[in-house]
């Protein structure tokens, strides 16, 4: 489906928010090629800051493709907001419930109509202290394997530059240095037609997610060390973004 038809709202978000990012960032681009123009095409980015998904989404805009991100699906409820995630294309998820398989589903739907979807595998901004990824959660993986979807892995730099989560800093000046790479095709062809046990998942997660920081050391340079194991949730008070829904 590309950026073909792509209506009113997605169009009106293009106007406000490019203009800002072209503006905000100096970029590198590279691997532009690995997004293919048609067919479906899982994204699987680092997660870096709360300011890369606005990097993300203007590569893969910038592409010829029109990202399709997860959000919280009680987010897709609210008035006004909620309307014009739907209209933009993005996709809710429910997690913790009986309704996850029909997110599950949406996320099929959006793959056999040929759109390209924005797993972020950390499900939240590394915890990792320089950075490095850290281990992945299973939702990308399992949505490889039941539609047989590319996974193509896209590592950044610089979007820490524009804000850092370990100080929460925000920095407003303009042509921040930002490095985005898409790679080829994560190989998971020796997972083909298995069945999705845990360990099968982890499995291709952990693949996904190796490649994905040896991307990234490509990138910044140095030794990057093993992948973290993610955090366990605070038992209280947890605030879950969007991208924590894959």
């Amino acid at each position: 489906m590309g950026r073909r038809r792509l209506g009113f709202w997605p169009r009106f978000a293009v106007v406000l928010v490019k203009p800002v990012m072209t503006i905000w960032t100096r970029r590198t681009w590279r691997g532009m090629e690995h997004l293919r123009r048609d067919g479906g095409v899982i994204i699987v980015p680092n997660h870096i800051s709360h300011a890369d998904p606005l990097v993300v989404a203007h590569f893969v805009y910038d592409s010829g493709r029109w990202p399709q991100f997860l959000g919280k699906a009680s987010v897709f409820r609210v008035p006004v907001i909620g309307w014009i995630l739907h209209r933009c294309r993005q996709i809710p998820v429910e997690r913790g419930s009986v309704d996850a398989v029909k997110s599950l589903d949406a996320l099929v739907a959006a793959l056999d109509q040929g759109g390209a979807v924005v797993i972020y595998p950390e499900g939240t901004t590394t915890r990792e202290p320089q950075l490095w990824p850290m281990k992945g959660k299973t939702g990308a993986a399992r949505l490889a394997l039941a539609t047989g979807a590319p996974v193509v892995p896209v590592a950044m730099w610089g979007p820490e530059r524009i804000f850092d989560p370990r100080t929460t800093r925000l920095n407003v000046r303009p042509r921040i240095p930002v490095t985005v790479v898409a790679g080829p095709p994560v190989d998971l062809s020796r997972w083909a037609g298995a069945t999705p046990t845990r360990a099968v998942l982890e499995e291709m997660t952990d693949t996904i997610m190796l490649r994905l920081r040896d991307m990234l050391a490509e990138i910044r340079g140095g030794t990057p060390p093993p992948l973290r194991e993610r955090p366990p949730r605070p038992a209280v008070g947890r605030e879950q973004r969007p991208e924590a829904a894959a």
